[in-house]
């Protein structure tokens, strides 16, 4: 007993177990210089503020085109780093194994002649990466380092007390889109949000996205011009709520439910009185009859326990014998349901199409470059995936379309939704006319610029170098990531827009689960994670988050669990709706409880293919 005892393990002694992950090791500080080599270019183009962050992110692209699960579980086993949190400072933590295996392995004598790791790495790029979002987002709220941004409804621009109440439920940042409304609803809006935060005492941003090229299906022809209203029925089909209407000029403290359809001749309508009963024939030659509830002048509440379908001409009489005419009613939306099996062709012409009940189906496609680069056998997905199509033929003018999927009962094609090639390489720059001419706008009213469709470096140079002209090298810069290319492209995209002070990512995980494929939509948010980490970028969770909350006023579990990952990112974005407030409370709870039990995570590193390109 007391007897010194070797042990022999596995693969040999401990001491050659420990050289071989040594040279392992080695090898991959190999991978690192020569990847360092390759992008000194980029790398000298670099703001010295960013210089090291770049250099850690050309470190780690380098590592993770390797895979080195096994090594990391063979360093694992000899009670050494695992590697699986070197995003913030890749090179100290090699150096810091390789100089432990040495001393395993008795090769202290041997000169490496390692790299440095850069400063501002390691621990000290995670104090690098609070910086910079501080900087481009502002501070967290109580309790929380994790941002909240919210994109303003159209609403926002002519009601101040909804932004207030955001703001003080924990907006951090406002999201304007350019995609919608105009420029005084966009300054209207912002003035709010200023006025707000100068209210509250917070310090809430602004960050204004560009619509950048919009990828849509093209019209329908209007539908007939029809209202139609129906009663409330129970589960055997009994009335139980009659339907209610307004003719002419609603009041809203009478009833501000019921929908109103415009008269031709208001003073009819002034004559009327409670309990009277109108008639009509409706669109389809249905006898109704309508009894009177309220006669406010302008209006007149009716109701009935039919369904009536109003049309524009259409006549009331009254009990006097006297007759108005329904005034000019919208059209209705039109659709078509689209089948698997069925064709669905896509047009240059943006002419209204038509909308028959059977196919082929014709609709048109707003970006004309789809036509030149689009191939046959390439995947197309209509309104964020909802129709999945495969391409047929090409030609200048138009794309045949064979419907692969679209559920069970088939799903409705409409007009003004988004088209996802996601194998087709578009010629399109993110950048558009429409963008340039809002950028003089964004730039003196806003913090942040977010870029919707970046797909290469060129995109980022374009709006830096637009920006440049305006003079506004202060404007930060988001890059919205919502396409397989500009993944794929994500590392040389931040290398050029380090060029400039303050720059983000968007994980814009709607289109990008679309063109990815949702299967593969939790993989790819986690390599950007890893990826902007290694840069100290800041990154916003945007899309869907607590979208049940925000819209019906109830949120799932699921969406309850994905907020919470969403605190990994130094920002959460919620969207629109008419629970947002509650949600952004209820975000803001979520946060703030997660705070302490998260920062990041641990990763097993297998090879990444789709950054390759910065590596040998």
């Amino acid at each position: 007993m007391g007897a010194s005892r070797r042990t022999t393990e596995p693969g040999g002694s401990r001491r050659e177990r420990a050289g071989a992950l040594l040279d392992r090791v080695l090898a991959l500080v190999d991978v690192v210089v020569r990847a360092r080599e390759r992008a000194a270019p980029d790398l000298e183009r670099v703001t010295p503020r960013h210089r090291a962050s770049a250099l850690n992110l050309v470190d780690y692209v380098a590592v993770r085109s390797q895979d080195v699960r096994d090594l990391q579980l063979e360093l694992r086993a000899l009670g050494l780093s695992s590697l699986g949190r070197m995003e913030a400072g890749v090179l100290e933590h090699l150096r810091a194994v390789v100089t432990t295996l040495q001393v395993l392995a008795g090769r202290t004598d041997e000169d490496l002649s390692l790299p440095e790791a850069p400063d501002g790495t390691g621990d000290e790029g995670h104090d690098v990466l609070v910086r910079n979002a501080e900087a481009l987002l502002g501070p967290g709220g109580p309790g929380r380092s994790t941002r909240i941004m919210v994109t303003l409804p159209s609403e926002a621009a002519g009601d101040p007390a909804l932004v207030r109440d955001m703001v003080a439920a924990g907006m951090d940042v406002a999201r304007v889109n350019c995609a919608h409304d105009g420029p005084a609803q966009w300054a209207a809006m912002i003035d709010h949000v200023r006025s707000a935060g100068r209210e509250l005492g917070r310090d809430v941003r602004v960050a204004m996205d560009l619509a950048g090229p919009k990828l849509r299906t093209g019209p329908f022809e209007p539908g007939p011009q029809v209202e139609k209203i129906k009663p409330v029925r129970d589960a055997s089909g009994r009335v139980v709520a009659p339907a209610r209407l307004w003719l002419g000029d609603p009041d809203p403290a009478v009833d501000d439910d019921a929908p109103a359809v415009p008269l031709a001749d208001p003073a009819w309508a002034a004559a009327r009185v409670p309990g009277e009963r109108l008639r009509l024939k409706d669109a389809r030659g249905s006898g109704r009859t309508l009894r009177v509830l309220e006669a406010t002048g302008p209006g007149v509440l009716v109701e009935c326990a039919k369904t009536v379908y109003f049309a524009t001409g259409l006549a009331v009489t009254a009990p006097d014998g006297t007759r108005a005419r329904l005034g000019e009613l919208p059209a209705v939306e039109q659709s078509v349901r689209v089948r698997t099996g069925d064709t669905v062709v896509l047009t240059r012409d943006l002419t209204p199409a038509p909308a028959p009940a059977e196919g082929p189906y014709r609709i048109g496609c707003s970006l004309p470059e789809v036509f030149a680069d689009a191939r046959p056998g390439q995947p197309v997905w209509i309104d964020d995936g909802r129709i999945r199509c495969r391409i047929r033929t090409v030609d200048p003018d138009e794309i045949e379309l064979e419907v692969l999927q679209a559920g069970p009962g088939g799903a409705k094609l409409k007009a003004e939704k988004g088209i996802n090639l996601p194998q087709t390489q578009l010629r399109l720059e993110a950048l558009t006319d429409e963008d340039r001419a809002h950028l003089p706008f964004v730039a003196e009213h806003a913090d942040v610029v977010s870029m919707s469709f970046a797909r290469s470096r060129h995109d980022v140079a374009a709006l830096l170098e637009e920006l440049g002209a305006i003079g506004r090298h202060d404007l930060d810069v988001t890059l919205k990531i919502e396409t397989v290319g500009g993944f794929e492209a994500l590392p040389l995209m931040l290398l050029e827009a380090m060029r400039w002070e303050d720059v983000g990512v968007m994980i814009a995980r709607g289109d990008l689960a679309v063109e990815a494929g949702f299967e593969r939509m939790a993989e790819v948010q986690e390599e950007i994670l890893w990826l902007c980490e290694a840069g100290h970028v800041p990154v916003v969770w945007a899309t869907q988050v607590l979208e049940s909350l925000a819209k019906k006023g109830l949120p799932s579990r699921a969406e309850v669990t994905d907020a919470a990952m969403g605190q990994r990112a130094e920002c959460v974005m919620l969207n629109k709706g008419p629970f947002v407030v509650d949600a952004i409370e209820a975000l803001d709870d979520i946060l703030v409880r997660m705070e302490g039990h998260a920062r990041k995570k641990s990763d097993l590193l297998r090879r990444l293919e789709a950054w390759s390109p910065l590596v040998d």
